[in-house]
């Protein structure tokens, strides 16, 4: 090597140290080291790394997304869903943090969801695409924590994508309408022959126009989903348990602390659980009762309401296997649900049959133990007649079917919430029910939320709703849900978690983050729903131990409305 190569090798090699230093100067890399060695030396773990490692993670840039991937999975029930995958980068490396799994198939009944089977698997293939080309990269370099930012451009971009379709379904409206008009002959069309034109004089039209008169307000057509919006809750979703997971917190503690609220002391909801199905998809002639839930309104953990219930299923499974070869109800399966299901054929029945498997086993039912019963009346209308089948065979109007819930309330005090004892359109009886029942009977139907409230305006809820039933679907952002519970200060909300989704635990996290009164799992059977119960458990467990568990939350009874103004406590139980 010559002398002017040699020089030019080592005027590079000091502007190269040059350069390094000021990078370690500009990043504090010196300072750092120092003050690392210096508590190294006076703490000496055993684990010299692994203390270097956790020194400096601190100090490591906040992980922010590099991707999302979707996937088409399955849901308990065999229907596609949404699984969306978030990587993030951590400490310069990218790596799957989290998933979330949402099902957008519909609750109401097989028929139904056989209906919605083409719609359900287009969704999917929507959203998959809308990650895959839009999201993906537009939610690139978002701090998971952030969810409120987050959950805004989900929202905004599924907000753009129905103003889009809108318009798309407006211009193809007008399109028709041109060709209708195009195609039509100029000429004038032929009056109607008499026999047909007659109207208010009594003819045969006014005939007809009586008839439908008589008949009962049709239902609400419910706003189809916009294809793909599934994408909303399952990224929303995915995005919180990535932080959670980075924060190495537990998902309700996470979002919990998305309410502002402080850990010091975490309430546990309580869980209402299905014991009895007797409705439409059982063997007997009832139709009325869906589900036979039991209500605890006092402290008992959410452990002791499972091994009540537990402890209640084998009663019935007992005093319904004696008396199967006389007169009393057989046991015939497990519902959809997860519960016992029977063949019934009046409501008395199942009441009766109820209310001895709790004396035998001293369970105070009509106490602190009460009843709710899902009554599920809106699938239950035979619109051409006008009335409810609420028995195979037996017809009821709305009005008496008011007395029949009246009757069995009376006879049954237990019975302290009916869940959707009507279709929402029956305005007057909602509201006659509830002046009758109403100081010792809670009435609960599902709240029509908003999700992204400049698109679609949330239905008012019928008169005389006590409590309210949420669900996390497929179109809600968790900010959504968060601002759902908040709203409902006023009263009681149940987070309902129904019987399609997948087998993993998330949504009770969701329950207790969200500060929701009530969860509704259903049944005890199958493995996914026992997954829930267990995580419930095993959170009251958590906060037991690290001593923050407050309790059940309480709940606002209607005939302690006044006993509360005159004995003003706090909002919870204690535990």
């Amino acid at each position: 090597m010559s002398f002017k190569s040699f020089l030019k090798a080592e005027q590079e090699f000091y502007e190269l140290k040059c350069r390094a230093a000021e990078y370690y100067r500009a990043n504090r890399v010196p300072q750092t080291l120092e003050g690392l060695l210096n508590q190294l030396f006076e703490e000496k773990p055993g684990d010299v790394y692994g203390y270097m490692a956790n020194y400096f993670s601190r100090l490591a840039h906040a992980p922010v997304i590099s991707s999302i991937v979707g996937w088409e999975v399955y849901d308990s029930r065999g229907e596609v869903a949404l699984q969306a995958d978030v990587y993030c980068v951590v400490r310069n490396e990218e790596k799957l943090v989290c998933s979330a799994v949402i099902t957008g198939a519909d609750d109401d009944g097989v028929e139904s969801r056989d209906a919605v089977a083409d719609h359900q698997q287009a969704s999917v293939a929507t959203a998959l695409e809308w990650i895959r080309e839009q999201l993906s990269a537009m939610l690139c370099g978002f701090n998971p924590a952030h969810q409120t930012q987050l959950d805004k451009v989900l929202s905004d971009f599924v907000m753009a994508r129905y103003l889009e379709e809108q318009d798309a379904h407006s211009r193809e409206r007008k399109s028709e309408e041109e060709e209708k008009r195009s195609e039509s002959a100029p000429e004038a069309m032929p009056p109607f022959p008499p026999s047909q034109s007659k109207d208010k004089k009594g003819g045969e039209k006014g005939k007809k126009q009586n008839s439908v008169d008589k008949l009962v307000p049709p239902p609400e057509l419910p706003v189809p989903e916009l294809p793909g919006a599934m994408v909303v809750a399952a990224v929303s979703l995915a995005a919180a348990k990535s932080a959670a997971s980075l924060s190495a917190v537990p998902l309700y503690k996470h979002i919990i602390t998305l309410r502002d609220q402080a850990l010091s002391s975490v309430f546990m909801p309580v869980p209402l659980l299905t014991v009895l199905s007797c409705g439409k998809a059982s063997a007997g002639k009832l139709n009325l009762l869906e589900e036979l839930i039991l209500l605890p309104t006092r402290t008992h953990s959410p452990t002791q309401i499972i091994r009540m219930g537990h402890e209640l299923q084998r009663e019935i499974k007992r005093i319904a296997s004696t008396a199967a070869g006389k007169t009393g109800p057989a046991v015939l399966g497990i519902s959809e649900g997860g519960a016992l299901q029977l063949g019934i054929d009046r409501p008395e029945q199942a009441l009766d049959l109820l209310m001895e498997a709790c004396a035998n086993l001293g369970l105070p039912v009509g106490k602190e133990l009460r009843l709710a019963i899902n009554c599920a009346a809106h699938m239950l209308m035979d619109y051409p007649k006008g009335k409810y089948e609420v028995m195979v065979g037996t017809l009821k109007s709305p009005d008496e079917l008011v007395d029949m819930y009246v009757g069995l309330v009376s006879k049954y005090p237990a019975i302290t919430a009916l869940i959707d004892p009507f279709r929402k359109e029956d305005v007057e009886q909602w509201l006659k029910l509830s002046s009758l029942i109403g100081q010792s009977c809670c009435l609960i139907t599902e709240a029509a939320v908003s999700p992204c409230p400049r698109w679609r305006e949330a239905k008012p809820l019928p008169p005389g709703v006590t409590w309210v039933t949420l669900r996390f679907h497929s179109e809600m952002t968790l900010t959504d849900l968060l601002h759902a519970v908040s709203e409902r200060r006023d009263g009681e909300s149940i987070l309902a978690v129904s019987s399609e989704e997948v087998g993993d635990d998330t949504l009770v996290d969701v329950a207790v983050g969200v500060g929701v009164t009530f969860i509704k799992l259903g049944g005890l059977s199958g493995g996914g729903r026992m997954n829930k119960y267990n995580r419930l458990q095993s959170i009251e467990q958590e906060l037991q131990e690290q001593g923050i568990l407050a309790g059940l939350r309480a709940m606002k009874l209607p005939w302690e409305a006044e006993e509360a103004e005159s004995n003003p406590t706090t909002d919870e139980m204690p535990a």
